[in-house]
């Protein structure tokens, strides 16, 4: 599982910054992507990665303004054009299925795949669901409905300790399956073994919150709670609060108290505006330390890993 920052600007589009799209990379989990939010530009930002368009599985929009929705109709058309033929789906606000459908028939776009839109209807609820992840959302403060999206992994179960059986001669073949399910197995001597004695620790399922512009909001809060990484928008330096009130959008410390009550284990800070230069991103981020030292402000084309984290011994 992994992050990578395909723009990180708030608003338009400046020489150092595109307006904002996140790849939730899960090649190894489900060999898909996921993108949050789609910048005009977006596309051409993939074009300087790995990312491949028909791997891209869903995307998921916070709200409906330009800079997060612009690039949706060229990504959605080359999508088609570069070999992808499995459906797509798209969660978003009321509105998003008009947007986009209206695009493509003015445009005579034809795609070779279906599209399939989930628009959320509600301030709270489960979006997606199966056997690997869980996409919550809930309703955030930024005049128009925007959301945030928590995506929560079920827990890994422990993996067999293979060479730990071959000591003791048990072959492979069925019983492992059966041991794997912590199961009692007889083996052919008699003898009578606990499947859970060769099953190693379970790993948790690691969190990944992604927040939509916003004010500073107790929903922030609730979607963030324990996440192993979340992802705020920070436009708006600590001595602007009041602006950031009056355009519904929020301060580097804000973020950080966000993610502090929260208890996350790391912020990271996007949606900067295009006024602050790359020598100006050193002060926001010494900013949201202050608050909460964990901290990083993502630059176009950031990546980070997200590991997963050792369980207490009492657990």
């Amino acid at each position: 599982m992994e992050l990578e920052f395909l723009g990180t600007g708030a608003g338009l589009p400046a020489k150092h910054r595109n307006v904002t799209s996140i790849a939730l990379r899960l090649l190894a989990e489900r060999n898909a992507i996921w993108l949050f939010d789609c910048g005009e530009g977006t596309q051409m930002q993939i074009l300087h990665t790995t990312i491949k368009p028909r791997k891209i599985e869903k995307i998921f929009i916070s709200h409906l303004h330009g800079d997060h929705i612009f690039g949706l109709p060229g990504l959605i058309t080359s999508r088609s054009n570069q070999a992808g033929d499995k459906p797509l789906e798209i969660y978003g606000p009321k509105g998003i299925e008009d947007f986009i459908r209206t695009s493509l028939k003015i445009s005579k776009t034809h795609l070779n795949y279906p599209l399939k839109f989930i628009e959320i209807s509600s301030d709270e609820e489960i979006l997606f669901e199966d056997d690997q992840f869980v996409v919550t959302c809930k309703r955030l403060d930024h005049g128009v409905a925007s959301f945030g999206f928590r995506v929560t992994e079920k827990d890994h179960k422990g993996e067999l300790q293979v060479e730990k059986l071959k000591a003791l001669g048990v072959k492979p073949g069925p019983i492992y399956g059966k041991l794997k399910q912590g199961e009692n197995v007889t083996l052919t001597d008699g003898q009578t073994i606990n499947g859970k004695d060769f099953v190693g620790q379970a790993k948790k399922g690691r969190v990944v919150t992604i927040l939509g512009d916003t004010r500073y909001t107790a929903n922030a809060i609730a979607l963030a709670e324990d996440a192993d990484v979340l992802v705020h928008e920070s436009t708006f330096n600590k001595h602007e609060a009041k602006l950031a009130k009056a355009y519904y959008h929020s301060t580097t410390q804000q973020a950080a108290t966000v993610a502090k009550k929260a208890r996350v284990n790391q912020l990271i800070l996007t949606h900067i505006s295009a006024r602050y230069l790359n020598k100006d991103t050193i002060e926001l981020e010494k900013e949201a330390r202050e608050v909460f030292p964990h901290t990083v402000i993502a630059r176009d084309f950031y990546c980070m890993m997200i590991p997963f984290q050792e369980r207490e011994e009492n657990q």
